[in-house]
């Protein structure tokens, strides 16, 4: 069975790849398949953590979606798309450099795809104003958003797992990984205008005309702005604090949805105008595809691998899990992979504990899943929704555009992240 799921998978994979089949259809097709055979059932569907749907990523998609399409009927996003085109001065790369590092900094506190949901509406806009493609500053909002969701334990889903299986702390992931994602996301704001040459071209008379707006007019409903305001800090500290409150943030995400749908009085029409059916069928179907990867032990063989060929090198250890989580997550969603790697870690960790501090282990896998996010379209849940919002807004991605670039991105990521571990706990020998 481990062979038709992997062939499934590769099928369904190449046909999402190839951008002319719709890929909500191919990944339910692929689903079906993997149920009917029956390589999975039921149960591994709806209930299981390591095989089935997860709930908690479809969830906060739906619940950030309604508040998205609540807070729109506001006007607060055209006025944050006004007050940030002033202040770049019109500038389009000052624009994508602003929103780089405003989507990096808020993935380490929330999770990275309720930053990209809040600011692709904002970037939408903003191009929209200066009569630009907006597809190259989604990409680049959606690769900062896999890079700085690496900083913190809650920032990316793969964190929780690791920190849960290592023992490993808020403030540990953040004293060990966030410097080097500050360089990483130093090096991609660098990198922007030749990874988007031709994409920072505006007609001088549309900057005049943004320039001369007023941000305070576009907010058409003030009151709601306020309750929107009180809801989303309200979400936000929850986010933030959902080890210590035990609201997981899918529930923190439905709640506050269903807050602002009782204290708006919006009309349904209004509210789910946001939400992307296609992008949470489409998730659904990838997570019952990968399960019947994960069940048949197709993903726990690849893992195994990756460390057969070390020898016990505590160096070559760390470097192979580092790659080859890198390029497995950029294929397969992390947080499968991450929870069939993680107990391999664990019985790896006692083997490097007299030369190294074994942490490293976890860093590596961390780092590896958490970039390999910017490998390929599919590779991290905030690249789905980047390329659903894409084509729902008429500015359409396709998977090799991403994927090209994605792999640029996640080279350089690999790059500094191995020379980072190698600097850090090897040569210098720091705990």
């Amino acid at each position: 069975m481990s062979a038709v799921a992997g062939t499934v998978f590769v099928v369904a994979f190449a046909l999402i790849a190839n951008d002319r089949v719709n890929k909500t259809l191919v990944a339910l097709t692929g689903a079906a398949i993997v149920v009917t055979l029956p390589i999975i059932n039921s149960h591994d569907v709806f209930y299981s953590h390591e095989t089935g749907i997860d709930w908690d990523v479809v969830f906060l998609l739906l619940g950030m979606m309604i508040i998205v399409g609540v807070l729109r009927q506001t006007g607060v996003f055209e006025y944050v798309a006004i007050w940030a085109a002033k202040r770049a001065k019109g500038s389009p790369l000052r624009i994508m450099i602003l929103l780089v590092a405003v989507t990096a900094l808020a993935s380490a506190l929330l999770d990275n795809v309720t930053t990209v949901l809040l600011i692709a509406p904002v970037t939408l806009l903003v191009c929209d104003r200066l009569a630009i493609s907006a597809a190259p500053f989604l990409m680049a909002e959606a690769f900062a958003s896999n890079i700085g969701g690496t900083a913190t334990l809650v920032g990316d889903p793969p964190n929780i797992l690791i920190a849960s299986k290592g023992d490993l702390s808020f403030n540990d992931f953040l004293v060990h990984l966030a410097p080097i994602v500050l360089i990483v996301t130093a090096v991609l704001i660098l990198m922007l205008p030749r990874l988007f040459p031709g994409a920072f071209t505006v007609d001088p008379e549309r900057v005049a005309d943004v320039m001369s707006l007023e941000e305070r007019e576009a907010i058409r409903d003030p009151a709601l702005l306020i309750k929107c305001g009180a809801v989303l800090v309200a979400v936000f500290a929850a986010f933030v604090a959902h080890a210590q409150i035990h609201l997981e943030p899918s529930l923190v995400a439905m709640l506050g949805a269903g807050m602002l749908i009782v204290i708006s009085r919006l009309e349904r029409a209004d509210y789910l105008s946001s939400v992307e059916w296609d992008t949470l069928l489409f998730f659904a179907g990838l997570f019952i595809v990968v399960g019947a990867l994960v069940k048949t032990g197709v993903v726990k063989q690849f893992a195994k691998l990756t460390v057969t060929v070390t020898g016990g090198n505590a160096l070559l250890t760390t470097m192979v899990i580092l790659a080859a989580s890198l390029v497995i997550s950029g294929f397969v969603n992390n947080v499968p992979y991450a929870a069939a790697m993680a107990p391999i870690v664990a019985d790896l960790v006692p083997s490097v504990r007299d030369h190294v501090n074994p942490d490293v282990l976890w860093w590596a896998l961390a780092l590896g899943t958490d970039f390999g996010g910017n490998l390929t379209a599919v590779g991290a849940s905030a690249n789905v929704v980047v390329l659903g919002i894409a084509r729902a807004a008429d500015n359409p991605i396709s998977f090799w555009e991403f994927t090209r670039k994605g792999t640029v991105v996640t080279v350089m990521s690999f790059g500094l992240a191995g020379l980072y571990l190698w600097l850090r706990y090897f040569a210098v020998g720091s705990a």
